[in-house]
């Protein structure tokens, strides 16, 4: 949203708090900026904080090639602040004194020419956009073109509801009367008739199906041509053969795969999450899926994106959500109490957030659930083998090693290891554990006991004997979304 806003303006005013200073956010706006090569004024707000410095403030800019005035410098920096209203016409002033330097104008008339800011869908007015004029003045009864999309404009808002009959160059205005909702970031074009504008919509949707078409076919053919050169390896060490010594050895390298069925090929194992996005508006969701785009965890669990849309989650949402078992996030949209209750009666989840950071640790969290628990070993004790002996139980020969423990305790209950050298010799549990002739459960550091395996296992003298415990623990998805 921040680079949109960058592309679309003139001049950036740089906001950066007297008391916090440059923080990540304000870096990631100076890219944008220097990206789209727009210049900067900086607005040092939140002066009338007792702990604020502002001097400080412009001496960290320096590390990021803004250099105010003071210094040497081409860039304004106002103190301001905003919940005061102090030195906010001083702002005013040094943006209009840029403009005039640098010679900003636009042409009122002609054509209309303008960018999408923001785009939603209003229960009374339908789709609406919030559009930057940049040239021509837009009236009521324009057609306008923006994507794949065209408006005949029924109304237009300012930025405090009000109704407007115009809106000329630099006005931010509200525009009411698209046929379908344009994406945000699209360039709104006046047209000079309505059916100049379905002309334009459908050959921007023929162009674009040329192009998936295309991106298709590059696709098909790469793997036609892969599937060729398998098939060429596989023939090359069989070329010596008669056909019908080549049939039997091909058929006897593929049984086993002649031999599923259909739907045990098809069938997967691979952990997986769909995912139902819905957002207040377009910016919001193309935000989140911009998050989404990030995920490199596949090989923990897949993460596969159903459906986004714009607008509160409805009851096609859910059964889509059931049908995919999947979940439903939303940002900032509501969700009615029977749409909930749906939701619950067909075991859907459904997370409502107005905050995008809670919505992605939620994910995580979900995302991390599906993982299967890590087991992690956890040593109990070891003991030294001192020396090994027969022992008669009924008529069978059982060998015993004689042992001390040297750390911690042994315990019947837990499992045990045998290491000869660096080698693990044996993994399981004990038949018996003695100390002296009694049978025990544990036997502590320091003490000799005599423990016999429930298989047949050779023990030497200088083995040793580890006692150890399996713990699970709930696996963390690895995915890093950067916040």
């Amino acid at each position: 949203m921040r680079a949109r806003g960058a592309d679309a303006t003139d001049i950036v005013i740089l906001v950066v708090a007297a008391d916090d200073g440059v923080m990540n956010q304000t870096v990631e706006s100076i890219q944008h900026a220097r990206r789209a090569k727009v210049p900067v004024i900086v607005a040092v707000n939140k002066c009338d904080k007792p702990q604020a410095d502002p001097q400080r403030v412009k001496q960290e800019l320096l590390a990021h090639d803004i250099v105010c005035e003071e210094f040497g410098g081409d860039v304004q920096a106002i103190h301001i602040s905003a919940l005061k209203g102090d030195n906010l016409l001083a702002l005013a002033e040094a943006t209009v004194a840029l403009a005039e330097v640098l010679e900003l104008k636009a042409e009122p008339s002609g054509l209309v020419e303008g960018l999408i800011i923001e785009s939603r869908t209003d229960k009374g007015k339908g789709p609406v956009t919030t559009a930057i004029i940049q040239r021509g003045t837009l009236k009521r009864g324009c057609v306008l073109v923006a994507g794949k999309s065209w408006a005949k404009v029924r109304f237009l808002f300012d930025e405090n509801g009000r109704a407007m009959t115009e809106a000329g160059p630099s006005a931010a205005v509200e525009v009411v009367g698209w046929k379908e909702l344009p994406s945000a970031g699209e360039v709104i074009l006046e047209v000079e008739s309505e059916q100049r504008a379905r002309e334009v919509v459908e050959w921007r949707s023929y162009e674009e199906e040329q192009q998936k078409l295309q991106e298709e076919q590059s696709a098909i053919e790469l793997k036609q041509q892969q599937h060729l050169e398998e098939y060429r390896k596989e023939r090359e060490g069989l070329s010596h053969l008669s056909w019908r010594q080549r049939k039997s050895a091909l058929y006897r390298a593929n049984k086993t795969k002649f031999a599923m069925r259909p739907s045990e090929r098809t069938q997967r194992d691979e952990l997986m999450l769909p995912l139902i996005i819905k957002g207040d508006v377009d910016g919001s969701v193309e935000a989140i899926l911009k998050v989404l785009d990030s995920y490199d965890a596949q090989q923990q669990c897949q993460l596969e994106l159903v459906h986004f849309g714009i607008g509160d989650v409805s009851e096609n949402d859910v059964s889509l959500a059931e049908t995919f078992a999947g979940s439903i996030y939303g940002f900032n949209v509501g969700a009615n109490r029977s749409i909930q209750q749906l939701a619950a009666r067909r075991g859907v989840p459904l997370r409502l957030h107005s905050i995008i950071y809670k919505l992605i640790d939620e994910l995580k969290d979900e995302l991390s659930s599906k993982l299967p628990p890590v087991v992690t070993e956890n040593a109990i004790g070891e003991a030294t083998v001192l020396a090994v002996f027969d022992v008669s139980v009924g008529k069978k020969k059982v060998a015993v090693a004689g042992c001390r423990v040297q750390k911690g305790q042994l315990d019947r209950r837990h499992k045990f290891r045998l290491i000869r050298g660096r080698d693990a010799i044996w993994e399981g549990s004990l038949e018996a554990l003695k100390h002296h002739k009694d049978d025990v459960q544990t036997v502590r550091t320091g003490m000799e006991c005599g423990l016999s395996a429930d298989s047949d296992v050779e023990f030497r003298a200088g083995d040793i004997v580890v006692c150890f415990e399996e713990v699970e623990a709930p696996q963390v998805t690895s995915w890093d979304p950067g916040f």
